[in-house]
């Protein structure tokens, strides 16, 4: 056979855009009332928030949003692996699948607000290994240990994909080890997705895995409109909540420019998780200074017009991450939503082929062989089917944050 050169296998391997959105349920109806409009906008994704203290329950919500839509696939951005036991998160994903027609995904990070409106805290990386591993086996049908215990969960009849939501570098790498698929939070710069792209890359290969099997999601704030500082200060709120998140355990591998890192501690030790994502917050406040609000909105937000957003969404997706989900927690959702469905989503039909080096890639992958847990997609029928630095400050410092976490966690 001829080659058809790099131009034509580029096209040959070249895959549809993909775009998700976040939920919050202040109420059962809204929620519901996203996932339609949503749906009709050419959204693939709706995110639920899952956050107990703040948010109406998510898989009561996940399910009649799921009733009320046919396309749209709908899972939790993201549960944690504190407030269910891990059958229990299986088996509610499991019947929400089922409820679903084959549209749940399964979203799991090491806890933010829910634990935090509690007084617990954000899990180890090891403790999140051992829960995503737990959730995975039981969702395939098989019996495991999880805490030295015996855990069966006897009906589910396929497995639901499990995404880990992953901002540092050890969690990066384990999302490559053992996820379906990885939600990635650490900004949408390409050099930062480009280094994000190489952790996960080198879990993969830990575990004999093909790392352009996994399906990768970029996390970003948005807000679509033609005056940029004022769609910027409408989600200050939400890049308030990028610096209490991303950088909670530590600034180090997290490229953060060192004369901003005091800043962003101020707005961790100041973050109120009873307002996570409240507007009229006090967590708004937390981000009034111009240079670390200008940073916060290049490195975690798309904000602009219709052109600006779908340029900088072109250079994400270029950076080898083809997946988008959005927040947008903006006065006028609908009207965001609606937008995003008309001027931006149409312009962005296909994205660059996977930039894994082949060196990467399993023999298993390079053979052709499937393997469990590859993503998926539905049928026309609804099944699902197989589609082949800086420190961080000393304790009893001014600056040092009572639920910071132990060594072992890298969020």
């Amino acid at each position: 056979m001829a080659s058809i050169g790099a131009i034509g296998h580029a096209l040959l391997r070249a895959k549809a855009m993909r775009f998700g959105i976040v939920a919050l349920p202040h109420s059962v109806q809204e929620a519901v009332e996203d996932a339609k409009l949503a749906e009709a906008a050419g959204f693939h994704w709706l995110g639920m928030a899952d956050s107990q203290s703040v948010y109406r329950e998510l898989y009561g919500t996940a399910a009649l949003c799921a009733a009320a839509t046919s396309r749209i696939h709908i899972g939790p951005a993201v549960t944690n692996p504190v407030t269910r036991h891990p059958a229990v998160t299986a088996s509610a994903i499991a019947t929400l699948d089922e409820v679903s027609g084959g549209r749940a995904f399964c979203g799991i990070g090491m806890g933010d607000s829910a634990l935090l409106n509690l007084g617990e805290r954000p899990v180890s990386l090891a403790s999140l290994r051992e829960y995503v591993a737990t959730v995975r086996s039981l969702l395939q049908g098989r019996d495991t240990a999880y805490r030295g215990r015996r855990v069966h969960l006897g009906w589910p009849e396929r497995p639901v994909p499990v995404y880990i939501a992953a901002e540092g570098p050890r969690t990066l790498e384990l999302a490559g080890e053992i996820a379906d698929g990885v939600i990635v939070g650490v900004g949408l710069q390409p050099e930062l997705l480009r280094d994000a792209l190489a952790h996960i890359a080198a879990g993969a290969a830990r575990a004999g895995r093909d790392p352009a099997e996994l399906d990768l999601w970029a996390f970003a704030r948005v807000n679509v409109t033609e005056d940029v500082a004022a769609g910027i200060d409408e989600i200050r709120m939400e890049l308030a909540s990028c610096a209490h998140h991303v950088f909670r355990f530590t600034l180090e591998g997290k490229q953060v420019p060192p004369d901003l890192a005091e800043a962003i501690l101020r707005v961790q030790c100041g973050y109120q998780p009873a307002q996570h994502e409240q507007s009229a917050g006090a967590n708004a406040d937390l981000v009034r200074d111009p240079a670390l609000l200008r940073y916060l909105a290049e490195r975690f937000a798309v904000v602009g017009t219709p052109d600006a957003c779908v340029a900088k969404l072109r250079a994400v997706a270029e950076a080898g991450v083809s997946n988008v989900l959005f927040t947008g927690f903006v006065p006028d959702r609908a009207a965001l939503i609606r937008t995003l469905g008309a001027a931006v989503l149409p312009r962005l039909a296909l994205y660059p082929p996977t930039p894994f080096p082949q060196s990467l890639t399993s023999r298993r992958a390079r053979s052709g062989m499937r393997e469990r847990g590859d993503p998926v997609e539905s049928d026309p029928r609804g099944r699902r089917v197989n589609r082949a630095g800086h420190g961080t400050p000393t304790a009893g410092s001014p600056l040092s944050i009572e639920h910071r976490a132990p060594r072992d966690l890298d969020d």
